[in-house]
């Protein structure tokens, strides 16, 4: 598990504080060993003021600190006492931390609602009971994805992800890609350039892109997940009442900058040979035409996250997986086959948080990249074909190079 940023920095000031103390102890038996920066995925991307860094402090401390209790108001039903529990070091989750979603099976919406939907909280504080899925209810669990780069997908214009979008398939290469097209919150402020459909907006985070921005997924995930309330989503999750702010504004906007702002993962050994013939690989067998590695941002209210290339291998929509990863389960508009795009970035470091095993997919199921490739069906089922096809030492490249990441 990886030492957060807000942490690396106390460890640091407390070494400091030791040096002085001790005096005459040799340093190394002093000062905690910080990662190197491709070791980890927490940290704030470059260019950040002095103001924005120390936002970013206080946004990392909400979201690794901030312990709920009840007092604090969490609950009465919930699913973790913090942000952190379920993101460790900004990472992917574990099988004990995953989120089970319910209640829709097309495009018309929750039928759940009043019985809880659209997330399970399997937790309660005592005097409560926690919920159960209703009868008769669709379920999908949802492996919390890693943190890190979300600004950056987030500055993408909508313009260019609908150049990469082909939703009939007019090329005939097999690949259908869609946007998720959403209903806003009224609270959300949408991004520049931004482009509706009948009254919709595109979606670009959560496992069917049914997220409209980080405001939003920040505010879902202190109500769904805490029991928080926030002046943005204000009704209790147990009584559907509505219920005073239990965190504040500047804590929510704090923690959607730090969100913003975390650095993109850094890819490791990407000048070794075998690495290099991985990524070769990686475009032969087509794996390149969803998990697109180059995309660019446009223009940012942050300076730090404007007109930047970067690279995160993915294209941000939907595209249909096949019946063995259809759960029967949806969000938004997608069908329930259709999975967005993950971010492969940092694919490499996601059992620092998983506890030394891969859990990939959308729930965790596969425990080896190899397994997750081969999981993949629907459009994705040519890829899946000639990875098969590869010689074991070209498939041990290829795997070396998304191990990179």
């Amino acid at each position: 598990m990886s030492i957060n940023y807000f942490m690396r920095n106390q460890i640091l000031a407390l070494g400091g504080i030791l040096l002085f103390i001790s005096g005459g102890l040799a340093c190394e038996k002093i000062l905690t060993t910080v990662p190197a920066d491709d070791k980890t995925l927490d940290g704030p991307i470059e260019g950040l003021t002095p103001e924005q860094h120390q936002i970013f402090l206080r946004g990392d401390a909400a979201f690794n600190n901030d312990i709920f209790t009840v007092e604090k108001g969490l609950g009465p039903l919930f699913v973790a006492t913090s942000c952190g529990t379920c993101h460790a070091g900004d990472g992917k989750g574990h099988p004990f931390t995953t989120l089970t979603r319910f209640g829709q099976t097309d495009s018309t919406g929750n039928h759940f609602l009043s019985q809880g939907g659209p997330q399970l909280q399997q937790k309660a504080i005592p005097g409560f009971k926690p919920e159960q899925i209703p009868a008769g209810a669709t379920f999908s669990r949802f492996t919390p994805p890693a943190n890190t780069g979300l600004g950056l997908l987030d500055a993408v214009p909508d313009a260019a992800l609908l150049a990469l979008a082909d939703e009939n398939d007019t090329n005939g290469d097999g690949i259908s890609g869609r946007p998720n097209w959403l209903t806003l919150p009224a609270y959300t402020i949408q991004r520049p350039a931004t482009i509706a459909y009948n009254g919709r907006y595109i979606g670009r985070f959560g496992k069917k892109a049914a997220v409209y921005d980080l405001m939003q997924q920040t505010a879902n995930a202190y109500n769904q997940d805490m029991g928080i309330s926030s002046t943005y989503e204000h009704y209790d999750t147990y009584s559907s009442q509505e219920i005073d702010p239990e965190v504040s504004n500047n804590t929510v906007l704090d923690l959607v900058f730090y969100l913003k702002t975390l650095k993109a993962p850094v890819q490791r050994d990407q000048n070794n040979a075998a690495v290099q013939t991985g990524k070769q690989l990686f475009v032969t067998i087509g794996c390149n035409k969803c998990h697109i590695p180059q995309l660019k941002t446009g223009p940012s209210s942050i300076a730090a996250l404007s007109d930047k290339t970067f690279f995160p291998y993915t294209d941000l929509l939907l595209h249909d997986m096949g019946s063995g990863l259809d759960d029967g389960y949806t969000e938004g508009m997608a069908s329930t086959a259709e999975w967005r795009t993950p971010a492969l970035w940092g694919l490499g470091l996601s059992k620092n948080s998983q506890g030394g095993q891969y859990f990939l997919l959308h729930d965790g199921r596969a425990k080896s990249i190899e397994e997750a490739i081969l999981l993949h069906g629907g459009e994705a089922q040519q890829s899946n074909l000639h990875f098969q096809q590869l010689s074991t030492d070209e498939k041990q490249k290829l795997i070396r190079f998304l191990e990179s990441l």
